[in-house]
């Protein structure tokens, strides 16, 4: 594929950080382990977000603080950000399997709940039009996979790819073709989705100059680098990045 000529790159492209207070207005759960939220506050106002696997950092604060530094001293996790508006922002999470202070937060926070929002610092844009699509993920990467998504023509090459405990697990994904689900019930996260990278050879490549974006468990980044060396893509025209990691809450995804 390296001879044929680009129609899109990743640019980045920098953005001032900020820190703003929100609350806790809606919760909506799209599935038993998935829920989305909905932030609002005066402050989000003029929020952006130009990529869509930008990272933004959530800070679980028990009340509203008086600086950003003992903001930033709560705990905190990253998210991608779904959509928002001039005073709204729209979050999902996946909570089976977390007993972490975000999924505990997401999942039973009483509405009206202040939560801390940082970010995001930066952005990675794609421009231009790839010729075919591959997006690949686990539940954490669902919001990212909804927005590249979006992007995709009717009528482009494309597979959409989704990791899930199982069908229960499953939520309705915008998307011109159809979401192809994998259940890996008691197996460990990822391990579906690093089988079905295994085995995809060269020649099911899903088209001509492919936009590749791969993200789930952190064992998920190198079976999706060998993918783009068997299929000869760019790695500079890829994302593929472990969006958590097993036994390490701490850990966020390299931006």
């Amino acid at each position: 594929m390296s001879d044929v000529k680009s129609g899109f790159s990743i640019e980045r492209q920098g953005l001032d950080l900020r820190f703003r207070a929100a609350a806790l207005a809606e919760r909506e759960w799209l599935a038993p382990n998935y829920v989305r939220v909905r932030l609002t506050g005066d402050d989000l106002a003029g929020f952006e977000s130009l990529g869509a696997d930008d990272h933004m950092r959530l800070f679980f604060a028990a009340e509203p603080t008086a600086s950003v530094d003992e903001l930033r001293a709560s705990p905190s996790r990253e998210y991608t950000p779904l959509a928002w508006g001039e005073n709204w922002l729209d979050v999902e999470f996946a909570v089976h399997g977390d007993e972490g202070v975000a999924a505990r937060w997401a999942a039973s926070a009483p509405l009206g709940s202040f939560v801390g929002v940082g970010g995001p610092r930066g952005s990675a844009v794609l421009t231009g039009e790839p010729g075919s699509w591959l997006l690949v993920g686990d539940e954490t990467a669902i919001p990212a996979i909804r927005r590249f998504a979006a992007m995709i023509p009717a009528g482009a090459p494309a597979r959409v790819v989704i990791e899930v405990v199982s069908e229960a697990d499953q939520v309705e994904i915008d998307a011109p073709v159809a979401v192809e689900w994998l259940h890996r019930g008691e197996a460990l996260a990822g391990s579906a989705l690093m089988s079905f990278l295994d085995g995809l050879g060269e020649t099911d490549a899903v088209g001509s100059d492919p936009f590749v974006f791969i993200a789930a468990e952190q064992s998920i980044v190198k079976p999706g680098r060998a993918l783009l060396a068997r299929w000869d893509v760019d790695v500079a025209k890829a994302v593929v990045k472990g969006y958590w990691k097993r036994d390490e809450a701490e850990y966020h995804a390299p931006h």
